[in-house]
């Protein structure tokens, strides 16, 4: 059967059910400025218990690390996604769910061929290509000055 461009992009338009730009984008924004606000919030608390900048700035990352680890475990982090979507992925919060959430399916398959050799599915590219990254800028600051 031979169908033309033009009726594949109604059959299409018919068959895909209409998206909720809105919704998606006023959940985004909660669930993303939620997780800025948090991270917020811990840095200021960090201050007060007398850590300087840069360790308050370290402490808050390694806590939304840890709390976005236990919601991913919980299956909380799953539902924040459903309706949050792209705002659970403050880098943070979303690199840690998506080296959790691998690791957590295929942890039946032993821990060296099932949790450490599919953890870094999803994360491990991200890993590579940000190395990579900071490498060759690295270089072309020493190369063109500025470092």
């Amino acid at each position: 059967m031979s169908v033309s461009p033009e009726e594949y992009k109604k059959l299409n338009e018919k068959a895909s059910p209409p998206t909720k730009e809105l919704r998606n984008l006023s959940g985004a924004f909660l669930i993303g400025g939620a997780i800025c606000c948090l991270g917020q919030a811990l840095i200021n608390l960090y201050l007060r218990a007398g850590l300087n900048e840069e360790l308050a700035g370290t402490a808050c990352s390694v806590t939304l690390i840890l709390i976005s680890a236990i919601l991913t475990g919980f299956g909380v982090y799953d539902n924040l996604a459903k309706f949050g979507g792209g705002g659970t992925l403050v880098p943070i919060t979303g690199f840690a769910n998506a080296v959790v959430s691998p690791a957590m399916e295929f942890k039946s398959e032993g821990w060296v061929l099932g949790l450490g050799a599919k953890m870094f599915t999803i994360a491990g590219p991200v890993i590579v290509y940000g190395i990579a990254a900071s490498a060759i800028y690295g270089l072309f600051l020493v190369l063109f000055g500025g470092a």
